[in-house]
């Protein structure tokens, strides 16, 4: 299998079930990238386009529609080559780097929902100093934070998974996420484990129950003020936790697949990993232009404009 001494090289076994209809599965994939691409796209430049959207808020949503595409961008480019190849192989150590990626963009997911989360609480709970907390540099020094924090506490487990010998070499998915860690030896992995155990707490437990505290807060606090700030606060809270609630749940399954060994089929399993990078990314931009009233009036306006230039265009021809 190795072409190259110093490469190590795994396969992967979700693939087995799809080949029989690969071209369908090609051209169903590829229409979801693109869907992927155009939706979150579409919200992204409006929010760039109309100053109106130059908010705080607006510009978190914009970060994790940005963080949904390279997500998906991580994932669907080689999905669909291998997809059409006859053999589905990759080095060791990309596949590694792109399950580093992988991971450190769902913790950015979750880092940037507790920003939006911080963003909605002093708006709602503090008003009066929402200009002078929420300023340029908050929102960009949080951003920078979001990406940056994950991927630096990931380095460290891809160092310390550097030597760990291989007794698999075919990985039970469709592409690297957690999964790899089953095909190492893991003679010594104590250091490995404890790591990986604070990697999962410090990037998803405790931005978890900081939002989970923070909504309780605005919850309460709304509560007291009366109808009309409960009803701006169920607004604007509402698609953030439809997206956490989510998001939290394709995360679990991701884990739990990933440390346990549940008897699945190798097509099932597939299929369900695959939501992952499949349903949050649509699911984002979806919620987001229904649910958001200024985003869902600009994108009514655009999509109007859009009628009237192709009707114009036919009548024209």
């Amino acid at each position: 299998m190795n072409d190259k001494p110093n490469i190590t090289y795994i396969t992967f076994g979700g693939h087995v079930e799809l080949q029989k209809y690969r071209f369908l599965y090609f051209a169903m994939t590829f229409s979801v990238y693109v869907l992927i691409l155009c939706s979150n796209s579409t919200i992204l430049c409006l929010i760039w386009v109309r100053r109106s959207l130059h908010q705080p808020m607006y510009v978190f949503i914009a970060a994790l529609l940005c963080n949904s595409l390279l997500l998906s961008t991580n994932v669907y480019p080689k999905l669909l080559i291998d997809l059409l190849s006859d053999v589905q192989i990759t080095s060791h150590l990309a596949c590694r780097i792109q399950a580093l990626i992988y991971y450190s963009l769902c913790g950015s997911e979750f880092l940037l929902l507790a920003a939006m989360a911080y963003d909605r609480y002093v708006s709602i709970c503090k008003p009066l100093q929402y200009q002078a907390v929420m300023r340029k540099r908050t929102v960009t020094a949080l951003l920078v934070l979001a990406w940056l924090l994950p991927s630096c506490q990931l380095v460290p487990s891809l160092i310390l998974g550097d030597g760990f010998k291989l007794c698999k070499f075919t990985l039970n998915g469709i592409f690297c996420n957690n999964a790899v860690t089953k095909l190492s030896c893991m003679t010594s992995a104590g250091p490995y484990v404890i790591y990986g155990v604070f990697i999962l707490v410090s990037t998803i437990f405790v931005p978890l129950a900081f939002i989970l505290f923070t909504y309780c807060k605005i919850l309460v606090i709304s509560c007291r003020r009366g109808s009309d700030v409960r009803k701006r606060a169920m607004q604007t809270c509402a698609p953030h936790l439809l997206v956490l609630v989510s998001f939290s749940c394709l995360c679990s399954y991701d884990v739990i697949i990933a440390r346990l060994d549940v008897d699945l089929p190798k097509a099932a399993r597939s299929i369900m990993t695959l939501q992952v990078v499949l349903y949050q990314p649509l699911f984002n931009p979806i919620i987001y232009g229904l649910k958001m009233k200024e985003i869902h009036k600009h994108l009514k306006r655009l999509f109007s404009r859009s009628r009237i230039c192709v009707c114009v265009a036919l009548i024209n021809n």
